[in-house]
């Protein structure tokens, strides 16, 4: 049991600690003390969720819809793409959405972070492939459930852990972040993270979905 929990560990972190637009997001958040327990709780929450689709097999019905797979691609990529360009102005900028207040943090009701973490989520293919395709098909190897069910709460510690680290972990460092220029730089890399991983989802339409 316990090496199984420890394999779910071991996968689990290995996928989730990529540099990604979920990660990115978590991190600029908490660099801006900004809801990060409910932004950290939502990422957890999801990821509860599409891992048990995985494991539990549900995940294949997702990876089999073609239609189903483009849409969520294609929206994931304008999302990204959208995305970044705020971050992007906000770099030429120099202030937007990165401008703090006096106590170094942004004003930014618990609803909008919860939906744009959501939407940072659940609109990006690579989480369903990492959480419901690559996890769900190593799973597909345990065959007692009790096996399973371990193999999901070493996946889920992984998933706990590394968000509730990166996210508090950055809140404990947004005072040596608290520069324009530091910003600046931080908004700008964002912003090609985001573009990049956008570019990714369109070339994979180009690939599988060309006439």
């Amino acid at each position: 049991m316990f090496l199984t929990m420890f394999k779910g560990f071991s996968i689990g972190l290995s996928l989730i600690c990529a540099i990604g637009a979920q990660n990115a997001f978590v991190l600029k958040q908490g660099l801006l003390k900004n809801n990060i327990f409910w932004i950290c709780t939502t990422c957890f929450i999801c990821d509860f969720f599409l891992m048990c689709m995985g494991i539990f097999g549900v995940g294949e019905i997702i990876s089999a819809n073609k239609i189903l797979l483009f849409i969520l691609t294609f929206a994931g990529a304008i999302f990204l793409i959208w995305y970044g360009f705020l971050s992007f102005r906000s770099a030429l900028r120099g202030n937007s959405n990165l401008t703090l207040d006096q106590n170094g943090t942004k004003k930014t009701s618990v609803f909008q972070s919860i939906m744009a973490t959501l939407g940072i989520t659940l609109l990006n293919p690579h989480v369903y492939l990492d959480t419901v395709v690559i996890i769900g098909g190593v799973s597909v190897t345990i065959v007692d459930n009790m096996e399973k069910v371990f193999f999901m709460i070493g996946v889920m510690l992984a998933s706990g852990i590394w968000f509730y680290s990166l996210g508090y972990g950055a809140q404990k460092l947004s005072v040596y972040f608290m520069r324009p220029k530091v910003w600046r730089v931080i908004e700008m890399i964002i912003a090609f993270i985001m573009w990049i991983i956008a570019s990714t989802l369109l070339l994979y339409i180009v690939h599988n979905y060309s006439i």
